[in-house]
């Protein structure tokens, strides 16, 4: 009898889990959708004008750099309130969570892509005259797909890490759970359930397995024909799905069915008369306009130097309602402890993942077989990890303001990993068989082949874990296990605990401190090497 109900009871607690699965991985698709839209319109627009540039990349860097729980604080009243006495509030308010962990990294990936685009390729599209829609289609999103594949397996990933945070918000001292994992999860660490854990661990897993098989190993084994070389490659990844896909008739009549559709509508329409294009000459630039030329940008400096100033002083009136002078100086030195752990960590990561993603990528077969390993580990929430954590570093009396930094990389070494393999991944077959050819190996293979061709890559993962690791400060930095918390010094652990007790100036002061940080930091660092990775190692 007993055995009978301890079946019963895992049975239970596994469809349970399953519908939690189920719904948990509905909200990261719709926020995947709603992130690769996002990419496409804000990367496009930040590259069709300087101006535009000067303002969304900045802009970029502060949203990756916001905490979730600052999202969450600001957002949640206003979807619940929107939506009055629903559970369609707090579902928005998780999406868009979830969406705020998935959509930075995929734009700054999309972005950077596009900047490195070989001037062959864009002068051939010139040749063929290609519309701008025709050249986003066919050039420009063919060229990032390797790059953005992989950074939306990370945006997965990164949700998943996120998910507790999304799904148990926490907002003025109030709770609200909604049925899936990440909710699961939070309610097992409060009740110290280590059963519970352990169930959600197998579940999140399951769902990790079959999303690799279904989705994402077909999409990458996909992907590859984009690769920009002049020699196919010879050990290219493959899918049984996507083989089998290729091989069924009705899914190549249910693929060509649009483009079947979109020609006879075409031909329906009205048709332009047959000729030779107008000859279009351009106007000769007088020389008066070189002097009015630079104003137009002065004037938007100017306008971007005024909102700039404004919005400081109205943030600086919010903020002082609460917080003293003093206590503003001391959140500006809580900041500096938390650059010092991103700066160790993001270098670190960097020296433990780079070698091997260099190597994973260069063999897609040994991508394939890590590829769910790595989802599984990037997807594995700190949370899980507290009661681990908390308790070697109280029965060892250790520093938590040591001892909890490495929480901080835990999930956005990962974005360094992942866009390492993209690089590696995306080596054309003729540069490494011209290295082979030359005899280059050893470190001098690493150093005039490998690190150069990955290196615009690994830019992108660096910048987005450094953003990673500010973002994840805020849930690192605080520790929590039954009765047991742990708090480092930093400015995350206090946007967490301004968070919880519903303090808004604080919350605003904290991540305005965290931004200016990381604004300035981009700046000064990853922005200088991106202009030198665009300026020495493009593949034109």
């Amino acid at each position: 009898m007993h055995q009978r109900m301890l079946i019963w009871h895992l049975v239970a607690a596994s469809l349970l889990l399953g519908q939690y699965a189920l719904q948990t991985t509905l909200r990261m698709g719709i926020a995947l959708l709603c992130s690769l839209l996002f990419t496409f319109v804000y990367a496009k627009a930040a590259l069709r004008s300087r101006r535009a540039e000067q303002v969304l990349i900045p802009l970029l860097d502060i949203l990756q750099s916001v905490p979730i729980l600052g999202f969450l604080s600001i957002t949640v009243l206003w979807f619940v309130q929107l939506f009055p006495g629903s559970l369609l509030g707090p579902e928005c308010a998780a999406i868009f969570a979830i969406f705020t962990s998935q959509a930075w990294n995929m734009a700054f990936s999309f972005y950077y892509s596009l900047r490195m685009l070989p001037k062959d390729l864009s002068r051939v599209a010139d040749l063929f005259h290609l519309s701008a829609w025709q050249r986003f289609w066919k050039l420009e999103v063919p060229y990032a797909m390797p790059g953005l594949v992989w950074n939306a397996m990370m945006s997965v990933s990164g949700g998943w890490f996120f998910v507790v945070a999304s799904e148990a918000i926490t907002v003025s001292e109030k709770t609200i759970c909604l049925p899936g994992i990440g909710s699961y999860i939070a309610v097992a660490i409060a009740q110290r359930d280590l059963t519970a854990v352990g169930y959600a661990i197998v579940a999140m897993l399951s769902v990790i397995l079959l999303t690799d098989q279904l989705l994402f190993r077909p999409v990458v084994a996909w992907a590859d024909k984009f690769k920009f070389e002049f020699a196919e490659s010879r050990d290219a990844p493959r899918s049984w799905l996507l083989d089998w896909l290729r091989q069924a008739r009705l899914w190549g009549q249910l693929m060509t069915a649009p483009a079947i559709l979109w020609d006879r509508l075409r031909m329906l329409g009205p048709r332009r008369p047959a000729g030779r294009r107008p000859l279009r000459i351009p106007l000769p630039r007088l020389p008066f306009w070189r002097h009015i030329d630079p104003w137009p940008d002065w004037l938007w400096l100017g306008l971007l130097g005024a909102a700039a100033v404004a919005s400081i002083v109205l943030l600086a009136r919010f903020v002082l309602t609460e917080a003293s002078d003093a206590e503003v100086a001391h959140v500006f030195v809580l900041g500096l402890y938390t650059l010092a752990r991103v700066l160790i960590l993001t270098g670190l990561a960097s020296l433990i993942w780079v070698p091997i993603g260099v190597l994973i990528g260069l063999r897609p077969r040994l991508a394939q077989r890590m590829q769910p390993l790595v989802l599984f580990l990037s997807a594995f929430p700190a949370n899980l990890l507290f009661p681990v954590v908390v308790s070697f570093i109280v029965a060892h009396r250790l520093s938590p303001d040591i001892w909890l930094s490495p929480l901080m990389i835990l999930g956005t070494q990962w974005y360094i990993l992942f866009n390492v393999i993209a690089g590696a991944a995306a080596l054309p077959s003729d540069l490494k068989e011209a290295a082979a050819n030359l005899g280059l190996r050893g470190w001098l293979r690493w150093r005039r082949v490998l690190l150069p061709a990955v290196f615009p890559s690994y830019l992108t993962g660096g910048l987005t874990a450094s953003g990673g690791a500010w973002n994840a400060s805020v849930v690192a930095e605080v520790a929590s296990w039954g009765t047991t918390t742990l708090t480092a010094s930093g400015v995350g652990a206090y946007i967490a605990q301004a968070t919880v007790q519903g303090d808004h100036p604080r919350v605003a002061l904290g991540i305005a401190v965290m931004s200016l940080y990381v604004v300035i930091f981009n700046r000064l660092i990853w922005k200088r090497l991106y202009a030198f990775a665009q300026r020495r190692l493009a593949l034109d």
